[in-house]
């Protein structure tokens, strides 16, 4: 063979050799079946010692090896709260959502529909941004409640869902406020109208109903002015909200004819709420 035939053969076999070598190098480990128990417990063992993403995947193997053991079902819903504790959120509700599709029936159920609520619920961002994450958290929180009204879950589920309209008025209270400061006034109403009636019992209320009177006054509407400040006032006559409120409307009754514009303004306050 000449000499620079031999070396194209040889630089072909070396290639030849590197391909296999990649090759054999990202082939998947060889499936070895272990026993049910020994996979279990080798999870829990890593769950224990909180390595939650090796946890979740020796988990996952228990339902890939034995999917029709009683095992496989447990194993189901501890892979999801692998993830939950290792923050994989999509990777827990997938798990989750498995869980309750296959085993409705199922004692853990509750608990399912918990984690999947909780899932969502510590991943709502700041109020300042998208609050998709948001609703779904609070129809998440719905179903435990809906479904399991007795459980300890549902307790826990009713005081996160109050954290979560809060959250969700403070939303509506931080649009408003940039249409406030833009002197885009009729944007600003609606938004604070919307936590007054839509989230009446949030800790923004008070917030939303002065604001709604300074929005007023500014778009020259007193009367409007004058009958949610005397709401602000009935409901929350410490507020600091309703003495800015009543500041603020001190210069109009100075000017008006009318014995007090509080007299004549109470009687809307069952209209407003």
């Amino acid at each position: 063979m000449p000499r620079s035939a031999h070396a194209k053969h040889l630089i072909a076999v070396c290639g030849l050799a590197l391909m296999l070598a990649a090759c054999s190098s990202t082939k998947e480990p060889e499936y070895v079946e272990r026993p049910v128990a020994e996979l279990y417990n080798t999870a829990q063992d890593l769950l224990d010692q909180k390595e939650y993403q090796k946890a979740a995947k020796a988990f996952d193997e228990v339902e890939r090896q034995h999917p029709y053991s009683l095992w496989a079902t447990k194993a189901t819903l501890m892979s999801a709260y692998a993830y939950y504790q290792d923050n994989k959120y999509d990777d827990a509700i997938s798990a989750l959502d498995r869980f309750i599709s296959l085993h409705p029936a199922n004692a853990d159920v509750a608990y399912a529909y918990y984690l999947k609520a909780l899932s969502y619920y510590e991943q709502i961002s700041d109020v300042r941004r998208d609050q998709q994450m948001t609703e779904k958290a609070m129809q998440s929180l719905d179903d435990v409640i809906r479904r399991f009204p007795d459980s300890k879950y549902a307790r826990d589920a009713k005081l996160k869902k109050d954290l979560t309209v809060d959250h969700m008025a403070g939303k509506e209270m931080s649009v408003g406020r940039y249409y406030q400061d833009r002197g885009d006034y009729l944007a600003a109403i609606n938004r604070f109208q919307k936590v007054v009636t839509t989230y009446q019992t949030t800790t923004h209320v008070p917030e939303a109903l002065s604001r709604l009177t300074e929005c007023y006054l500014a778009l020259g509407l007193t009367g409007e002015a004058k009958k949610t400040a005397s709401v602000l006032g009935y409901n929350f006559p410490g507020s600091e909200w309703y003495k800015d409120s009543y500041d603020l409307l001190l210069n109009k009754k100075q000017d008006s004819d009318d014995e007090s514009w509080w007299d004549s303004t109470t009687t809307a306050i069952s209209d407003l709420f």
